[in-house]
């Protein structure tokens, strides 16, 4: 079973699991609920893309993911689209690799969602 728990005070509000804390919010070093989503695809990609290389016995690069996205001007603002910009060094076999971020693309959860409201694309650079 999923579940977090928030707390919202007039001074601060909290997300809380069994294993974490953070601040939501609009004050420094908090997390607005965009910020949150986003970095949700960000690591359901990233662990999706782990258990196929894993599953694959090949080699886990060293990886940068950064995400962005734009919100409708019309309400209700979903995301318009979504880009995911993969950064990675370390790859022996860069087409193969590619194949791999596809798959995770379409297996990761998280990303399957989004995609009912966003265009999603993501672009690999290899360093």
């Amino acid at each position: 079973m999923l579940k977090v728990k928030t707390v919202y005070t007039a001074a601060a509000s909290t997300l809380e699991t069994n294993r974490a804390k953070l601040s939501l919010g609009s004050q420094e070093g908090s997390f607005y609920p965009y910020d949150l989503l986003l970095g949700a695809l960000s690591a359901c990609f990233h662990a999706t893309l782990y258990e196929i290389l894993t599953k694959r016995k090949e080699v886990f690069p060293e990886m940068e993911i950064i995400v962005s996205g734009e919100k409708r001007k019309e309400v209700p603002t979903t995301l318009e689209w979504v880009k995911m910009d993969i950064s990675v060094s370390g790859v022996e076999n860069q087409e193969q690799f590619l194949r791999n971020v596809n798959l995770a693309a379409k297996y990761c959860s998280i990303h399957e969602t989004l995609s009912k409201v966003a265009q999603m694309s993501h672009e690999v650079h290899f360093r």
